[in-house]
């Protein structure tokens, strides 16, 4: 197999048919009235508003724009203002500055230097706020996050990759914009440089090290057995590249996992004591 970026190829309409009945029959199944999720400005957030609004129906999903002092830009406002007036969908903004500020004030020994906790700390407390809106309305709470971060780690654990139903999250980044542009997203969104906003001048892919069109081709040759050799002469990039994607792949997959237990009774929760959604009692 010869690796491009053309095997990352979707039909559009199809994904869209298939990702929104999953919306609507997981809404069903655990008897929600409706979606809350976190919005952005970004392009996955933006996918996945678009979708909920077309799967339950705009009047039943409630977007929050959740901003604080040190990541606001004037950007991220204006394009989450055009993205709901495109979708319909209910749009509410909570201002996080003087939630963290009191976090940080009352947490034991916070360290503001601790970028990286001090910065999970913001993620958590947004899903905290999704889910306050999630139990007062009887909403299902819809993750935005995409397979590319998801394989990599490169989320908060029990931050943005927490949610009740995660509707992008089997699509690549690379597949995410081809969706976005058929979805009709507004192209500043897709356009702009994807961002966890966790602290200032925070961009992805510096972070990660690598663009997404090649990031998401080499995880597309990881997951089919590939040999990070032939992938990286595939890709004309270095095998030690290739390694550290899939050492990233390898080591974050608790992230991805329930809470680890050890096997000491006949069914153990999360391992083999697993029931459908629906019971018939």
């Amino acid at each position: 197999m010869k690796l491009s970026v053309k095997a990352l190829d979707i039909n559009p309409d199809g994904v869209e048919t298939a990702i929104t009945a999953f919306i609507k029959d997981a809404c069903r199944k655990i008897n929600r009235k409706g979606i809350v999720l976190g919005v952005s400005g970004g392009v996955d957030s933006a996918v996945a508003a678009a979708l909920s609004a077309k799967a339950v129906g705009k009047a039943n999903v409630l977007a929050l724009y959740m901003p604080e002092r040190e990541t606001q830009r004037e950007i991220d406002n204006r394009d989450v203002g055009l993205l709901a007036k495109k979708f319909g969908f209910q749009l509410k903004a909570v201002d996080l500055t003087k939630l963290l500020e009191t976090m940080h004030r009352i947490v034991p020994n916070f360290d503001k230097e601790d970028k990286v906790s001090r910065g999970n700390l913001k993620a958590r407390l947004r899903m905290m706020i999704l889910y306050f809106y999630a139990n007062s309305r009887n909403l299902s709470v819809v993750g935005s996050s995409d397979k590319s971060e998801t394989m990599i780690g490169y989320c908060t654990k029990w931050g943005d990759n927490a949610a009740d139903l995660c509707p992008i999250m089997d699509l690549f980044k690379t597949q995410v914009y081809l969706l976005a542009a058929h979805l009709g997203v507004p192209s500043m969104i897709i356009q702009k440089p994807p961002t966890p906003a966790l602290w200032p001048d925070q961009i992805a892919e510096a972070e990660i090290g690598m663009d997404y069109a090649t990031l998401d081709v080499v995880l597309y040759g990881l997951e089919h057995f590939m040999p990070s050799n032939l992938i990286a002469e595939d890709l004309g990039i270095s095998v030690d590249k290739v390694e550290n994607i899939r050492n990233r792949w390898l080591m974050s997959e608790h992230k991805r996992r329930m809470p680890m237990t050890p096997k000491l009774g006949y069914r153990t929760v999360g391992r083999d004591f697993r029931l459908p959604w629906i019971q018939d009692v």
